[in-house]
């Protein structure tokens, strides 16, 4: 199928790639022309493992171009995604601007019947806000061309973006036609191929589906987090816990994670969205603004631990720093906790020695411009630091070199803020060891 993407931002790019890759022609658009011209030379704006090898190869191959004509890309198409980005406005809703903006433009470049995809995270409704803007700007060329306006949010986790469109769990589709189900599930039908389904319901409960999904992996970390409040009051060690309550094939084991809590573009986001929707509607959001709290307070209880530790001065003082990112395989630092507990340690004096694999150019345009330095070696941030805080759990920090640790740290002491490394072993190397909801 001949599919144009408009937005060339994390989702848009590695689901035109994808699609790409299975053989459909892809046309993706933007209208910024350094980064199309970027593209058109396989240079990619985000790191994502895998990404580059793919877009190159799609480019040579001709199944996938760039460009800034969003006339020639709409016209040349049969399915237009709308994957452009909906960022929060002040009350915490979603801005839906540009989404809006792109539905008019589609509208204005119509030339026949289309299929028209919302691929951006949405709030319920907007199907038919686009729907809407679509054919008035039709009304206003005099035309009246079939389209159908369709749901489809994505699902993808940044550093496992591939793997996660090429074989996903399910596609969510939600559509108003039977006409507009047949086009997604021909355009899908390769990937799923594995037997996962294609899950087809209505505009409104698609939409809905992508903010319920991320509030209910919010809402397991943040329990998890607040189970780990409790372990360090009682003794209890909250991977055991973990392990307890995962084990039940009713709950499972992904996102029971106790740590800083989550972050990135998609959580904050989409939590604060549901909120926001969920208030208009008059529903309660009892649960979702505990969910919140508590993600907020996490940092800010890591961050008492350290100064309760070190002293909350911390003048004079050195503190190494492994990761970043929100995540580890990713640049991505939107609300990554390393921005909250790097600048509270700052404020209190300290000087600052930060290594990541890849988010240090990122994060120096977030991150305090004084008393914090960037080191291209892991061991190298560590030498002559008075402690070392591990932040994001990139597979690099999972298995070091202790001895050299030891030799490089003023006093052998380490804050683990993601639980990577066993507490018993740990004293028995010789290091003080801070980390979770552990004993």
């Amino acid at each position: 199928m001949k599919v144009c993407m408009i937005g060339t931002g994390y989702v848009g790019l590695v689901s035109g790639t994808c699609f790409a890759e299975i053989g459909h022609s892809v046309c993706c658009v933007d209208i910024d022309e350094n980064k199309i011209n970027a593209l058109k030379n396989s240079k990619i704006p985000i790191y994502e493992p895998g990404l580059e090898e793919l877009v190159k190869r799609n480019v040579e191959s001709k199944r996938l171009k760039f460009s800034t004509s969003l006339k020639d890309g709409v016209e040349s198409a049969e399915v237009v995604f709308i994957a452009v980005g909906t960022p929060p406005n002040e009350d915490g809703t979603a801005d839906l601007q540009h989404v809006l903006g792109v539905a008019r433009s589609i509208g204005e470049f119509m030339n026949g019947p289309k299929i028209v995809v919302n691929k951006s995270t949405v709030p319920v409704g907007t199907g038919a806000r686009v729907e809407s803007v679509i054919k008035e700007a039709l009304a206003g060329r005099k035309l009246n061309y079939e389209f159908d306006v369709v749901s489809n949010p994505e699902f993808l986790k940044e550093g496992d973006a591939i793997a996660d469109f090429m074989r996903p769990d399910r596609v969510v589709v939600g559509v108003q036609s039977e006409k507009g189900a047949e086009a997604m599930r021909t355009l899908y039908a390769p990937f799923v191929a594995n037997g996962h389904p294609i899950i087809v319901m209505d505009r409104l409960s698609s939409e809905l589906t992508k903010y319920a999904a991320n509030a209910m992996l919010a809402t397991r970390i943040s329990f998890m987090n607040e189970i780990s409040q409790l372990c360090e009051k009682t003794g209890a060690d909250i991977q055991m816990i973990r392990k307890g309550i995962g084990s039940d094939a009713r709950i499972g084991m992904p996102f029971l994670y106790a740590g800083l809590g989550y972050g990135g573009s998609c959580f904050p986001k989409d939590v604060k969205a549901l909120q926001a929707t969920m208030k208009e509607a008059g529903v309660p959001t009892q649960i979702l603004d505990a969910v919140e709290k508590v993600n907020k307070a996490q940092r800010k209880k890591f961050a008492d631990k350290i100064f309760g530790v070190m002293g909350q001065s911390l003048s004079g003082k050195t503190v190494a720093v492994w990761g970043l990112s929100f995540k580890p395989r990713t640049d991505d630092m939107r609300e990554a906790p390393s921005i909250d507990l790097i600048s509270a340690l700052v404020a209190n004096g300290a000087k600052v020695v930060a290594h990541d694999p890849e988010a240090m150019e990122n994060a120096s345009k977030l991150l305090p411009k004084d008393n914090v330095a960037y080191v291209d070696d892991m061991y190298q941030a560590t030498q002559q630091a008075d402690a070392l805080l591990l932040l994001t759990e990139w597979a690099a920090f999972r298995s070091p070199d202790f001895e050299v640790l030891k030799k490089n740290l003023k006093k052998p002491l380490i804050f683990d803020g993601r639980n990577q490394f066993e507490p018993s072993k740990m004293r028995t190397m010789g290091f003080e060891y801070h980390c979770v909801g552990r004993r």
